[in-house]
């Protein structure tokens, strides 16, 4: 799902949306304002790349980005859960991943993981890219944070 209809099916339930990003680095926040009208929409993006940001900006955990990695689901769910808790939005994402290069073994390059969190909770998953390169999994993750974002919006009962 594109941007635009993503944003048109919130706009219909008047729901607002917030992005918490690591990965994608205000990839997916830029989708998303690129469509003119949006600001009805749109209710603001952490752009948290270091963990030092993810911890000022978000309030997560240092322990838990120490004990589960800053490429994890745990931080992912943190993430998606502190900027709906500091915003007014109705719907938060994260990313946080590896984009590339470089990776290891325990977590490669091309791992992505996603939150999504909302009045139902929040729910999690990891996606495993591949190498693709680093624009093509910044990519790639923006594509899947949009597609949870409509999953999202299409569960969501209206907002009043």
């Amino acid at each position: 799902m594109s941007a635009a209809e993503v944003l048109a099916a919130a706009r219909a339930k008047c729901l607002k949306i917030a992005t918490a990003e690591s990965c994608t680095g205000g990839l997916l926040a830029g989708a998303l304002t690129d469509i003119a009208g949006s600001s009805d929409v749109f209710e603001r993006g952490f752009i948290t790349y270091s963990n030092l940001s993810k911890t000022e900006m978000l309030g997560v955990d240092p322990a838990l980005i120490e004990a589960h990695g800053a490429v994890s689901e745990e931080v992912a769910a943190a993430m998606a859960q502190a900027a709906l808790a500091r915003s007014d939005a109705t719907l938060a994402v994260s990313t946080t991943g590896i984009a590339g290069p470089g990776g290891s073994e325990f977590k490669p390059e091309g791992r992505v993981c996603f939150g999504i969190a909302g009045p139902a909770g929040v729910s999690t998953m990891t996606i495993e890219f591949g190498a693709l390169g680093r624009a093509n999994v910044r990519a790639a993750a923006v594509t899947e944070a949009l597609r949870l974002l409509a999953a999202a919006v299409d569960q969501a009962a209206p907002n009043s």
